[in-house]
């Protein structure tokens, strides 16, 4: 498998709200592929550790329960737990310290997290 490198100011651009954008734009990946980001917060420990690594599969099947990558109401992208209650939509984190958040629709996913990476092959996990 070839490494792929992304400059510093690609990276920086990623951090906009266009990042869905940014990662198709100059590269060979389409917006159906899984792709990999670094988890930057403790909003989701204790499952996923700050720094760890997450999957994100664009394709994947949502549902109640599933880790996924999405856009919120401030149009920022936010990793949560999905819950479905009564139709409406919530975006939960693990961590009680954070707020649920009410999303209009599934419209607002961009994608379910696959798979969990880190340091040792023990703390590798995936979610089906």
């Amino acid at each position: 498998m070839a490494e792929t490198r992304i400059s510093l100011e690609s990276f920086k651009q990623s951090l906009q709200p266009d990042f869905k954008q940014n990662m198709t734009e100059g590269s060979s990946c389409s917006e159906a592929e899984p792709f990999a980001l670094q988890v930057i917060d403790d909003s989701m420990e204790p499952e996923f550790e700050r720094g760890c690594i997450i999957i994100i599969d664009p394709t994947g099947v949502v549902r109640d329960g599933a880790y996924v990558f999405a856009v919120d109401n401030k149009a920022e992208y936010i990793f949560r737990q999905l819950r479905i209650e009564n139709g409406r939509y919530i975006l939960t984190a693990l961590n009680a310290h954070y707020p649920p958040l009410v999303i209009s629709g599934i419209e607002q996913i961009e994608g379910v997290i696959t798979q969990r990476a880190g340091k040792r092959r023990s703390y590798h996990k995936r979610y089906d």
